[in-house]
């Protein structure tokens, strides 16, 4: 939309207050302010949402793998058979053996259910997700044999335990005697402590390697699943379906979504849900634009009678008025988009201060599954929320900008 220099001046005199007009411009303001408050309030919603969402994905697979191949009653007997299959899959980048049994341990009398996780060394050292999250002690100090597990952060919190205590782990399926089946106790040395920032792994999981696992779970040469890690996480069931044929009667593959399915699904909806919510104050915000335009409109209807005696024509009044709206939805717009991605930088900083000033806990790990507010802002949701916001300034202009049009030069000035 070009306009000419006449259109501009008269535009950008009406985006400026006026003699007796300074409540047409308070409404325009807060027009302004209110797409502005929209546009700010889908951006840090969004991309808040899309964090969690990222977030959890990274911790649970990065613990959990893309799938896992688990045996019958968690036990896989032939696993080295299956785990070279398992590398030998087209598409599969990693494939590890893994155990994992819940517990209980205890220290000092306190006593904790636990998720006592075995791992190959080499597993322990490299896994990305435990890799830079030690709080306390080091990974390394875990070697088979050596009578030292890693614990997490909750946990340790929960025990009163820090590096160096003993922690034993009690296994109920223990040695049968004559009067019952004794359970069984194994003292641990705390070797490491993590806070991977997944509110449930951190409060449960207890690492060892897996030959001490295998020992302390009576099992022999024996584990319970092989984790596998493909090139795609979002294919993995097309991935791993020949695995699945050659396993079939020895064991199941669940892939992450199985294992997440009423987590992610309800995290879908609810990103859907919020979207469709937060553009409704978009949605008010234009229909504030409109009422100030046609507020302009009342106000300059003998100017704009004028104007029409004096050449102007119809099309140059439809974009005279089309541009002080959507000047007004595009500087809300850009506004927003400023002040949603300034809160998302200081977004941990601001939830504290509010914490602090409240007195209230606002994000309570142990209900929000994650240690700190995540962001993860997708350019494309970024886009759209941007393109929505003009589409609907634009559109609300459409009315008062043709009701402008339409006046009648003769009808206004017979009187004056």
């Amino acid at each position: 939309m070009i306009l000419s220099r006449y259109e501009r001046m008269i535009a950008r005199r009406y985006l400026l207050p006026g003699k007796g007009e300074g409540f047409i411009f308070l409404v325009a303001g807060i027009s302004l302010v209110a797409v502005m408050l929209g546009v700010a309030a889908l951006i840090i919603v969004m991309s808040v949402m899309n964090g969690f969402r990222a977030e959890l994905f990274d911790k649970i697979v990065g613990l959990n793998g893309h799938a896992v191949v688990q045996g019958y009653g968690g036990r896989l007997p032939d696993w080295r058979d299956i785990l070279k299959e398992a590398k030998a899959t087209p598409g599969v980048t990693s494939a590890t053996p893994l155990i994992e049994q819940p517990l209980l341990g205890n220290y000092n009398g306190r006593v904790e259910a636990v998720l006592v996780r075995g791992m190959t060394v080499q597993e322990i050292r490299s896994n990305e997700t435990l890799k830079g999250k030690v709080l306390a002690g080091s990974l390394a100090s875990l070697t088979p044999n050596s009578g030292k597990i890693a614990i997490g952060a909750r946990l340790a919190e929960n025990l009163g335990i820090s590096v160096g205590g003993r922690l034993s782990i009690i296994n109920p399926a223990g040695r049968a005697t004559p009067f019952g089946t004794v359970p069984r106790e194994i003292s641990y040395e705390v070797g490491a402590i993590f806070e991977v920032g997944v509110y449930e792994y951190d409060k449960a999981f207890v690492i060892m390697p897996m030959e001490d696992a295998q020992t302390l779970l009576l099992l022999g040469d024996v584990v319970g699943m092989i984790e596998v890690q493909t090139v795609d996480a979002d294919d993995v069931q097309n991935i791993l379906a020949p695995l699945a044929d050659k396993v079939t009667g020895r064991a199941v593959i669940q892939d992450w979504r199985q294992m997440n399915a009423s987590l992610f699904e309800a995290l879908a909806v609810e990103r859907v849900a919020m979207f469709v919510v937060l553009s409704i104050i978009v949605l008010v915000a234009v229909f504030n634009i409109l009422s100030s335009l046609i507020m302009l409109v009342r106000a300059k209807t003998r100017d704009i009678a004028i104007l029409r005696t004096m050449g102007a024509s119809r099309s140059g009044l439809i974009k005279i008025f089309m541009t002080v709206g959507i000047t007004i939805g595009t500087l809300g717009m850009v506004a927003g988009t400023v002040l949603g991605f300034t809160f998302l930088f200081f977004r941990q900083p601001i939830v504290n201060a509010i914490q602090f000033v409240t007195g209230q806990n606002l994000w309570d790990p142990s209900i929000r599954f994650l240690t700190e507010l995540p962001s993860q802002s997708d350019p494309a949701e970024i886009i759209t929320i941007c393109l929505m916001a003009l589409v609907f300034s634009f559109l609300a202009t459409l009315y008062p900008a043709f009701k402008a049009a339409n006046t009648d030069p003769v009808q206004v000035l017979r009187y004056e």
